[in-house]
């Protein structure tokens, strides 16, 4: 049997970085190389109707083995890393036995991961740490739980004696860039609830996240030469400028936890004609969610009424919703992923995503799907790095939720 670590260190030489520009499903090529992989393993490993769709979504089905009938199980992790930092040419360092101090990722370019800055290292003496050499990001987001669903799996078909009902697995692209339910078939999956692996630290457990949109605020300028500019030239970049000024400046990512809600200007670009700002647009709070779209929609009509009424565009576009919603009427698979941790050995930290998967879509669209922990910390840049025990605890919780399953 291959062990979780081997089957990660396998699944990240291969690069699966989304591109939000492609227009394409999925987005890159790359990604149906590691489906067909996954599609082969898990018939390797004896799941039936394993298929691989035109969009690279791997569906599989592990048949039960009890008389009775019992609810349906799913278990989803997504394929594609993030397309904010390289994940080409993966390197990973293998630390045996942590012994607490900083990290040298590469000693060649001087990349240090300081104990003083990332104090959760803390919590892993002892341990065997997988981290990246400084340039690449790790992949454990989402690879970590696509290996700790296969190892889960293999365990299952090689001890029969352990019961379990019918189980079904899917591994989706395009999550990072908030495609990864596009094309998901929900009836043909056909589970009556299902798990994301797609969380961070052990003992993560998770069913409330953002409600979440992107903008695009287009601004319009007009050129005219600089020495005979009065009263003509309107500078886009300028009028960019006061709109950035215009928003809350402490209700960013780097000033916000927890609850709070934040605007995230991801890129910009411009001239004195035209300047493109992109936003992430994130809030818990449904009503508050709304609010920050008006809020940019107010501030465009502003700009408009002092530079001209097709000066600013903002386009805005709804991502996803706060899981909450569709996980409270059944709660108990809430309930049942707390009791197996509690099982292994591990008290549940019940937390909101800052962030989203797609369990938060999947479960607007039928499927109720709360996320548990994959182990790994620090992801989408060259200070990921995933614990080699917590990847194992993981495969354990699964095999525990598939044995409370079959005693629900």
């Amino acid at each position: 049997m291959k062990q979780v670590a081997e089957r990660f260190l396998q699944y990240i030489k291969i690069d699966t970085q989304s591109d939000p520009k492609s227009g394409k499903h999925p987005s890159t090529s790359s990604q149906f190389i590691l489906a067909n992989l996954l599609a082969n393993e898990l018939q390797e490993i004896g799941l039936i109707d394993v298929t691989v769709s035109k969009e690279a979504y791997v569906m599989a089905t592990l048949p039960s083995n009890v008389n009775k009938k019992i609810p349906v199980v799913g278990f989803i992790a997504h394929m594609d890393t993030s397309p904010d930092f390289t994940a080409k040419d993966i390197n990973p360092q293998i630390i045996v036995n942590y012994n607490g101090d900083d990290i040298v990722l590469n000693k060649a370019q001087d990349i240090v991961m300081p104990v003083s800055e990332f104090s959760e290292l803390k919590n892993y003496v002892g341990q065997t740490l997988i981290t990246t050499d400084g340039t690449t990001l790790l992949g454990a987001d989402d690879k970590a739980g696509i290996a700790e669903i296969i190892t889960a799996m293999e365990i299952l078909t090689l001890h029969p004696e352990i019961e379990h009902g019918e189980i079904k697995v899917a591994f989706t692209p395009d999550e990072e860039i908030g495609e990864g339910a596009d094309f998901f078939d929900v009836e043909k999956f056909g589970a009556d609830f299902a798990y994301t692996l797609d969380g961070d630290e052990l003992g993560v457990l998770e069913y409330e996240n953002f409600n979440a949109a992107s903008a695009v605020v287009t601004v319009k300028g007009r050129s005219v030469h600089p020495g005979y500019a009065k009263n003509k030239m309107r500078n886009s970049m300028l009028v960019a400028h006061k709109f950035l000024t215009m928003l809350p400046e402490t209700e960013i990512p780097e000033k916000t936890e927890g609850f709070e809600g934040f605007f995230h200007l991801t890129s910009i670009s411009g001239s004195v004609e035209k300047t493109v700002m992109e936003f992430i647009i994130r809030d818990h709070n449904r009503q508050l969610f709304e609010k920050r779209k008006e809020l940019m929609w107010t501030i465009m009509q502003q700009l408009n009424l002092e530079n001209g009424q097709s000066a600013v565009d903002v386009e805005i576009n709804d991502q996803y919703y706060n899981m909450l919603e569709k996980i409270e009427p059944v709660k108990f698979i809430v309930d049942i992923a707390a009791s197996a941790m509690r099982d292994c050995g591990i008290e549940p930290k019940i937390k909101a995503i800052r962030g989203g998967t797609d369990g938060a879509r999947l479960s607007y669209m039928g499927l109720p799907c709360p996320n548990i922990f994959s182990g790994g910390q620090n992801f989408h840049g060259r200070f990921e790095f995933i614990s080699v025990q917590s990847m194992e605890k993981a495969v354990d919780v699964i095999l525990k939720i598939v044995e409370r399953v079959v005693a629900f």
